[in-house]
């Protein structure tokens, strides 16, 4: 079969329509298409978080195995301070809700632009230690790429500039 320009033409077309419709699904879905179903077993159990699953879309302050582990954050302020300048932290993200807050826990939703992925991260105050436990993990999917650690990463950073000032 030989490929002319119509051919080209009405391929292009119909690409374009269908990204346009994806999209379009996407917007009125109001980015609901993959925020999945917001777990029931979330919260402090024990003084720990919600050990991770199998899967590498998680990370936990709280976690023995290096996949998943990565450093709580530290404070030197009082427990009151620090927990402010984390909730102001938490609102330097645009895409991000506080869900629950008590003395001593924060879960927090974190959705991702365009596909609207949602994500639940938790966060622990243990005064004691001088240190905020969190875990963040992926709600659907095996891989995040990253994501979850990142975020956490950004966190810490946006959490030590306010605890700097």
């Amino acid at each position: 079969m030989a490929i002319n320009k119509k051919t080209i033409f009405t391929f292009v077309f119909l690409l374009l329509a269908a990204v346009f419709l994806l999209g379009a699904t996407l917007t009125i879905s109001g980015d609901k298409v993959f925020a999945g179903t917001r777990p029931n077993n979330l919260g402090v159990n024990l003084s720990q978080l919600t050990p991770c699953p199998s899967t590498p879309n998680c990370v936990n302050s709280q976690s023995v195995d290096t996949e998943h582990s990565i450093a709580p954050l530290t404070y030197n302020s009082s427990s009151l301070e620090a927990w402010a300048n984390l909730k102001g932290a938490i609102a330097t993200f645009s895409r991000a809700k506080i869900i629950q807050e008590a003395d001593n826990y924060i879960y927090a939703e974190f959705t991702l632009p365009v596909v609207g992925f949602v994500d639940d991260v938790e966060f622990q105050l243990d005064e004691q230690a001088k240190v905020i436990n969190v875990r963040s993990a992926s709600r659907l999917g095996e891989s995040d790429l990253g994501v979850n650690r990142q975020r956490v990463e950004n966190i810490r950073t946006k959490f030590a500039q306010l605890q700097a000032s």
